[in-house]
């Protein structure tokens, strides 16, 4: 493995990272693709070093495909179990909006191993949700609706005796699609600071991303049952390859966009690890051949997934042409391109900067990791953050100091006329039906009153106007005493001398402001694929598609299954 050099040759430009003008900006967070250092992927990298097992330890469904089971992780130090409840759910009340009350399926984590008196009190509320009432025993509550038209078809297949076609399965991606995935105190979940000393646990979402994988693997065991008591004796099992073509797919909404409004330190953990990770591959010096190969075999099979990747959004729709002819443009620049030169990656992303969009160019950062996991893959051990210890505001700082910080990090906001209706035409309030977020037209919509703070440019330039009438000798301090009301964006400014990409920099009460943009952010730190907008405010995504089954872990060594393999199954 190549590892990066600073000083061979003073001539060369060594690549910094990249502004947070140039990534923190909407439209490149909304066309941000999945990682080495996504969640789920360091999530089974890590199941997989430590050698965890895993067992379906109860099989309580009936022929129809109603009842539960449960499926135990066993780690090194703590177990885990999925319980799953699978339903009778008629297909009028099947619907993935938030409000639903009824799902084909509900689950939670359990930690550890459950007892029978735990399965009835679960039984007992889990199929419920937000109407139940689950414990600090369980460390996630999450719920899931088939894919209608998938799942009829491959229990028809395989009752036949035959296999799903690959093609539909390829198109859809998903047997199940899960509506929500709460933890961390949710509805009397276990709260974080519980388990956060847990080495699992240590990472971002890695609870979460462990009851979706499970999740995954009671889609297709539940599917191969209900075929098998439709065809009975001529029933078969889906193939391996074909079988780890089936993810888990997502819907999310709004309820997810302000959370990374609301936690800038951990944004900026997310954004630097990432950023760090193409600043290691773009030093590296010469690539060896294994790292070239791998780079140009990969390369093809982003062609492939792209073919695959569909979405009817007008949006999304132009953005995938654009891939498509990037990633064209891509191949035929890489094959005349010699790799094996000096600094070949810092060329390659140079060369992107100028002919690709920003989708292409930072599919292009997804694949120039691919080959470095030495380099890069620690980075995701640092993605969580003690917010509590950055919440302190340093009220000795003067103010002339906050000014200057103001003007360096807020110079798109402070000068923005948020008079204009196209400038602060939405506001982001909180549902009193769901208790989720929601956006509204100020300018044609009643409940501005109830705005949220997220409109982070405004408090901005709003802040820089009262600063301007301080004295200069004056400190923070006295300034928040006689203005409290500008306490919440004086420490996010104080933060960025620290975090610079803990600030999203774009106007987030805007008219064109594309709330799909900041989902499609935090989920390809999931590792999601596939995101496949229905509005711009809701996008269905695909989860664990082509990764190995618990039961293949210590078979299958290789990282790159975020990819289709380049060969179909027989």
């Amino acid at each position: 493995m190549s590892s990066p050099e600073h000083t061979e040759n003073p001539q060369i430009d060594y690549a910094e990272k990249r502004s947070p003008d140039t990534v923190m900006r909407l439209a490149r967070l909304g066309s941000f693709h999945q990682t080495r250092v996504s969640f789920m992927r360091a999530l089974l990298r890590r199941l997989r070093r430590e050698n965890w097992r895993f067992e379906r330890t109860r099989w309580e469904i009936d022929a129809k495909g109603i009842g539960f089971a449960v499926y135990t992780a066993y780690g090194p130090r703590r177990n885990y179990s999925l319980v799953a409840f699978a339903h009778d759910l008629p297909p009028e009340m099947r619907s993935d909006r938030v409000i639903a009350t009824a799902w084909d399926a509900t689950f939670c984590l359990f930690d550890g191993i459950p007892t029978d008196a735990d399965i009835q009190r679960l039984q007992a509320n889990v199929p419920l949700q937000e109407a139940g009432r689950i414990s600090d025993s369980e460390l996630s509550l999450s719920r899931a609706n088939r894919s209608v038209r998938l799942w009829a078809h491959v229990v028809e297949r395989l009752a036949a005796g035959e296999q799903p076609d690959v093609e539909l399965v390829d198109q859809v991606g998903y047997l199940i699609r899960t509506t929500a995935v709460y933890g961390s105190g949710k509805f009397g979940a276990a709260d974080r600071y519980l388990i956060q000393d847990r080495m699992l646990a240590g990472g971002p979402f890695r609870i979460e991303m462990l009851s979706v994988y499970l999740t995954r693997t009671f889609s297709l065991d539940l599917v191969e049952h209900v075929a098998s008591h439709v065809g009975g004796e001529k029933a078969v099992k889906v193939d391996p390859d074909l079988r780890r073509r089936f993810g888990v797919g997502n819907s999310t909404g709004l309820g997810m966009a302000p959370f990374l409004i609301n936690h800038p330190l951990l944004l900026h953990r997310w954004i630097d690890a990432k950023e760090t990770a193409l600043q290691r591959v773009r030093h590296v010096r010469v690539a060896s051949e294994s790292e070239q190969a791998h780079f140009r075999q990969l390369l093809a099979r982003v062609s492939i997934n792209v073919d695959l990747w569909h979405s009817e959004h007008p949006l999304q729709v132009e953005k995938l042409q654009e891939l498509r002819r990037d990633i064209d443009a891509l191949q035929a620049h890489v094959a005349v391109q010699d790799l094996s030169a000096e600094y070949a990656w810092d060329t390659l992303y140079r060369w992107s900067e100028a002919q690709l969009s920003v989708e292409g160019q930072e599919q292009l950062v997804s694949l120039m990791l691919e080959p470095y996991g030495a380099l890069v893959d620690e980075l995701s051990s640092n993605m969580w953050a003690d917010e509590y210890a950055a919440f302190r505001i340093n009220g000795a700082e003067t103010v002339v100091s906050l000014l200057k910080r103001l003007k360096n990090e807020y110079h798109w906001a402070i000068d923005v006329d948020y008079r204009k209706r196209e400038n602060s035409a939405r506001f982001w309030y909180v549902s009193e039906e769901k208790l989720e977020p929601r956006v509204g037209e100020r300018y044609e919509e009643e409940g501005a009153e109830y705005e949220q703070p997220l409109d982070t440019g405004r408090a901005a330039a709003e802040l820089y106007q009262a600063l301007t009438n301080c004295d200069d000798s004056a400190l923070v301090a006295d300034f928040l005493l006689s203005s409290p009301e500008h306490r919440h964006m004086v420490r996010r400014v104080q933060l960025q001398a620290k975090y610079p990409y803990a600030e999203i920099r774009d106007n987030l009460i805007a008219a064109d402001m594309l709330p799909i943009d900041l989902l499609r952010c935090k989920l390809s730190f999931f590792g999601a694929t596939h995101f496949d907008p229905r509005s711009d405010r809701w996008v269905r995504i695909c989860m664990f598609q082509h990764a190995p089954f618990p039961h293949e872990m210590a078979e299958q060594h290789d990282d790159d299954w975020a990819y289709p393999p380049a060969v179909e199954p027989t």
